[in-house]
């Protein structure tokens, strides 16, 4: 089981994909676990995963971007993608507070997750403990919903809003 938590672990770490994948790929299998997980076992590796992801990546753009001031181009391009999710983040974060950052996070997008949460929080000077609350709170509703598509396509139920998540 210890396998097949690593494997969730590091599917969970890619950019744009987080729990959104791994917790499909650990529900439904596939030749990528060791073993099979119990389905519970496997949203919970993933959901922690994803919480220690968000909080990571918030804490470290500060010293990762002094650090790309000695490589200009490499900075511009990861400016680039902070300033796209401040654009993002913005609208909702001014409405709503720590709650929209949350419910960003907890949309089961792409691109919508605790990488482009945690970049847009810290380029609107959110507070860490802010932060890290709402990325739980936002990481716990991505979880939730993923979880529960994906145990209905386990269970052959297939619903219209399948089709629309699926090309979105």
């Amino acid at each position: 089981m210890l396998k097949s938590m690593v494997v969730l672990f590091l599917v969970t770490l890619i950019p744009g994909l987080e729990l959104r994948a791994s917790i499909p790929v650990g529900i439904l299998g596939g030749k990528w676990l060791a073993e099979p997980m119990a389905w519970p076992a496997v949203v919970v590796t993933c959901t922690v995963a994803n919480i220690l992801l968000g909080w990571g990546v918030f804490w470290l753009l500060d010293p990762v971007l002094k650090l790309l001031r000695l490589m200009p181009w490499f900075e511009r391009l990861v400016m680039r993608y902070i300033e796209r999710a401040r654009a993002k983040l913005k609208p909702q974060v001014d409405k709503y507070g720590a709650i929209g950052l949350a419910i960003f996070i907890g949309i089961p997008l792409p691109l919508t997750g605790a990488y482009t949460g945690a970049a847009g929080a810290f380029a609107l000077g959110m507070e860490r403990r802010q932060f890290m609350l709402a990325n739980v709170v936002g990481v716990l509703i991505a979880a939730v919903l993923v979880t529960i598509i994906t145990l209905l396509i386990r269970a052959g139920i297939n619903l219209p809003i399948f089709d629309i998540l699926i090309k979105a």
